[in-house]
């Protein structure tokens, strides 16, 4: 006599049990998904603003997005087979900081790429690279702000700071000093600056008599408003 609970088990696995799967449409799967991560590959390499780039963590994409993809795949076969990756995964401590988030945004693209293409939207992945690319691009394109440069000075004349400033004044918009350190005989300052003379700024300084250098520095950091 068939229970409740054979028909709801019956139903239950069947609903989680795929018969689509097979080496070919494995294969395809797999073939797409490369792809697209070779995609996330060269996105990652024009985007990143990074002076050290970092392959090794540009080639792990790719592989991220393959092994997710297998894993979707695998766990679509059997429900027990799902369970037991879960179990598995769950023991998986992941102690790499991630410390630039775009990096982040691209791990979870190749994460996201794996499990749309192992579950057979393929369709859905092409379209988000292509919309995400376009909304990158546009974010990084605005102007939201002019990225200030960091300028160091260093004088054998303690008392030369106001000449400096008064220097300053008249090639910078917007000056911060961040940080005055003195000695005996030394001053050395660093002045967060925005400036669009920065030739005629830095000749300026260092024409002032014991001004020993004078050293304006840019980066790609955050920006502050």
């Amino acid at each position: 006599m068939t229970t409740l609970k054979d028909i709801f088990k019956k139903s239950f696995l069947e609903g989680y049990n795929s018969t689509d799967i097979n080496v070919q449409s494995v294969l395809v799967a797999l073939l797409l998904t490369a792809i697209i991560a070779a995609y996330i590959f060269i996105a990652y390499k024009v985007m990143t603003r990074k002076t050290f780039y970092s392959k090794n963590f540009n080639i792990s994409l790719v592989g991220v997005a393959l092994v997710t993809a297998a894993i979707i795949i695998t766990i679509q076969s059997s429900v027990v087979v799902s369970l037991g990756m879960v179990g598995a995964l769950s023991i998986v401590r992941f102690r790499t900081a991630v410390k630039d988030p775009l990096d982040l945004m691209f791990l979870f693209w190749a994460i996201s790429t794996g499990i749309i293409c192992g579950a057979g939207f393929a369709e859905y992945a092409i379209i988000l690279a292509l919309f995400l690319t376009v909304v990158l691009w546009i974010l990084d394109h605005i102007p939201l702000a002019k990225v200030p440069m960091i300028l160091v000075i260093n004088a054998s004349d303690i008392d030369l700071e106001d000449k400096i400033i008064e220097i300053m004044k008249s090639n910078v918009t917007y000056y911060k000093v961040k940080s005055r350190n003195m000695t005996s005989e030394d001053l050395n300052l660093t002045i967060e600056v925005r400036t669009n003379k920065a030739s005629q700024l830095v000749r300026g300084l260092m024409n002032i008599e014991n001004v020993i250098s004078a050293s304006l520095i840019s980066h790609d950091g955050e920006v502050t408003f």
